[in-house]
């Protein structure tokens, strides 16, 4: 099956063509027919299968056939997001599928000055991407209602469970219009998932095209067996031995990754960190960064296991093991994209046996046990000092520039106040600087009368 036999609109297969996609995934071949007849639709299907495009096109489809101007402080298509290096992505998508559409995309997320979204959305946007807590803001100062959503997207619904958000989505389906499209998709469905879907869809139609919480064919597994406290040594080793392009490095905590990034730093090898202690400045910096190859390692929490959408990605290393069998198959999930193969590293710790009896009995598959390098011992008894803790963000030479500008400024201000102090203890006994004579403002009816008087005149 070709994209050119499912209906969508020109404009759309045109904008596919640019990008040289010519066949649909099975996600998108399932769901694009039945989203493009108005059904609501519930899609299980593991990461990296394509279900961005399998609701972005039919919905692209949709605004393409029905032109209509945008509600004020309002939107025409809601797409929820758990995170938001995932949400700028698929608002990247958006963009990208309907280039030759005259829509408007706007992504919310939190950890960025919320004036310039209200203005943004204040004349209204055909597509919204949004995290629920920011959306929730928005909604709060009367900025943005939702209440004109002809389709609205749930998106990595078991991941939004997983992070605390099932109150805020209680919420959100209470304001949405009664009539409208909606659209579920999870990498998992166990119960309480299912319980969420049913507040949300009308009888569905269920498209999986993977069963639930099986992982990628062709991801590599292994797994090797060493003391918590000599992570950091294997980590090296296999950093110069692997032959990495590039490789997501995940850790429990956030403390975890950095700790991480400033060994790897006192080895002499480059790596940045992600995680929710970064501002967002600074997430997207190193998220570019890794994208564009200047960073071979990106060291991450669970928080980017689903975010990042980077082709390339040769290694994923679980420095330490998720406590959730489903978050290892998002981990791995990371590699082996768009066709090509890769290889997923665990380090377990006597404490994390059972975590990989729990991955290997949730995903069927039985690790590959690697031994520890012959020469594991040295590296331990030789392994570099870790580097020094920024203190700060990392500044341009245009920042530090105007920084040091700025404290000339102030130095300057305060050399003056001194001097002016000083010019008045050295004053003549008796002598006071001239005074303007006190004159009362008048208030009340009066005052604004006599103001009109002496506009008058």
């Amino acid at each position: 099956m070709q994209f050119t036999d499912l209906g969508l609109a020109e404009p759309i297969l045109r904008a596919l063509a640019a990008k040289k996609y010519a066949s649909p995934t099975p996600i998108q071949s399932q769901a694009i027919p039945v989203l493009l007849q108005g059904k609501d639709l519930c899609g299980i299907a593991q990461t990296g299968t394509g279900k961005t495009a399998a609701f972005a096109l039919p919905s692209l489809d949709h605004f393409a056939r029905n032109p209509k101007p945008t509600p004020l402080q309002g939107c025409r298509m809601l797409v929820l997001s758990p995170t938001r290096e995932l949400a700028a992505q698929i608002a990247q998508s958006f963009r990208d599928y309907g280039r030759f559409l005259k829509l408007s995309v706007e992504v919310v997320f939190g950890g960025v000055p919320i004036n310039r979204q209200i203005r943004a959305l204040g004349r209204g946007v055909d597509i919204v991407v949004a995290t629920p807590g920011r959306l929730l803001d928005l909604i709060d100062q009367r900025a943005f209602t939702i209440k004109d959503t002809e389709i609205f997207v749930l998106d990595e619904a078991d991941q939004m469970m997983d992070m605390g958000f099932i109150h805020p989505l209680k919420r959100i389906a209470k304001l949405l219009p009664r009539e409208r499209q909606n659209l579920f998709f999870s990498a998992t469905m166990p119960g309480e998932i299912e319980a969420l879907a049913a507040q949300f869809l009308h009888d569905p139609v269920k498209v999986s095209v993977a069963p639930q919480s099986t992982t990628a064919e062709r991801v590599r597994q292994q797994a090797t067996f060493v003391n918590q406290a000599e992570k950091q040594a294997l980590l090296t080793l296999t950093v110069r031995n692997e032959p990495i392009d590039r490789a997501l490095i995940f850790t429990r905590t956030k403390h975890g990754a950095d700790r991480v990034v400033r060994f790897l730093e006192g080895a002499g090898i480059q790596a940045v960190a992600i995680h929710g202690n970064k501002s967002q400045a600074q997430r997207t910096t190193a998220l570019q960064a890794f994208r564009h190859g200047h960073v071979k390692l990106l060291v991450a929490t669970d928080i980017a296991a689903r975010g990042i959408d980077v082709s390339g990605v040769s290694h994923v290393i679980n420095f330490e093991l998720p406590n959730v069998p489903e978050q290892y198959v998002h981990r791995i999930g990371r590699t082996a994209r768009a066709g090509a193969e890769g290889v997923a590293i665990s380090f377990v710790a006597d404490d994390e046996r059972p975590y990989l009896k729990a991955i290997e009995r949730t995903t069927r598959v039985k690790l590959d046990i690697v031994p520890l390098p012959e020469n594991f011992v040295e590296a331990v008894r030789n392994l570099p000092k870790a580097a020094p803790q920024r203190k700060g963000r990392e500044q341009t030479p245009e920042q530090k520039a105007k920084r040091a500008e700025g404290q000339r400024r102030y130095q300057d201000q305060q050399q003056r106040q001194q001097r002016g102090g000083a010019e008045r203890a050295h004053r003549p006994d008796g002598e006071t600087p001239a005074k303007k004579p006190f004159r009362r403002r008048r208030s009340g009816v009066g005052a604004h009368k006599a103001a009109v008087q002496r506009t008058a005149r």
